[in-house]
C-alpha cells in the first residue's frame, strides 16, 4: 500500500490509499476519488516526503505493540474478575449501600456481595468501617 497527499482543484488536502502508482493513476483517469471537502473529482498528488521506517519509528512500533498486549492482558483479567464475582457473589443491585450495611452490623448473613453504589454512598460506608471495594467494572456492564 502506498499513501499519497492528495490535493483537489480547491487546494483541499486529503490522504489516499493505492495499492500502486497505476491504482492511482486508474482512479483518478475514473474520477473515483474525490475530495471529502468540495466533492471535486478533479484531484491531483501533494508533495509528500517519503516514509523511511527509522529505528526510532521501529522502537516507537514495539512500544506500541507492548502497549497493545498490556492493554488486551488488562482486559482479560477484568473479564476473568467480573467472572469471578458474579459467580460467587450476590448481585445485590442499586441496594448494595443498604445490603452492606446489614451485612456488616450482623442483620444479614455474611456473604459477598456487589452491586452499585454512589460515591457518596462509598464515602459513607468506607467512615462507617464497612470494608468494601470499588471493582474496576460496574455489575451491569458488558465486559464478556
Amino acid at each position: 500500500m502506498i499513501r499519497y497527499q492528495l490535493l483537489c482543484k480547491e487546494d483541499h488536502e486529503f490522504d489516499g490509499w493505492f495499492t500502486g502508482s497505476a491504482e492511482f493513476d486508474r482512479q483518478v483517469a475514473q474520477k473515483e476519488i474525490l475530495c471529502p471537502v468540495c466533492g471535486s473529482s478533479d484531484v491531483r498528488k501533494g508533495l509528500m516526503a517519503p516514509s523511511v521506517a527509522t529505528s526510532r519509528m521501529k522502537a516507537q512500533g514495539r512500544q506500541e505493540k507492548a502497549r497493545q498486549v498490556a492493554m488486551e492482558t488488562v482486559g482479560d483479567a477484568m473479564r476473568a474478575l467480573k467472572r469471578e464475582v458474579e459467580r460467587e457473589c450476590d448481585d445485590v443491585g442499586t441496594g448494595f449501600a443498604e445490603e452492606a450495611r446489614k451485612i456488616h452490623y450482623g442483620e444479614a448473613e455474611e456473604r459477598g456481595i456487589y452491586g452499585d453504589a454512589t460515591v457518596a454512598e462509598a464515602k459513607e460506608l468506607l467512615e462507617e468501617g464497612v470494608d468494601i471495594l470499588p471493582l474496576p467494572f460496574s455489575s451491569n456492564s458488558k465486559l464478556n
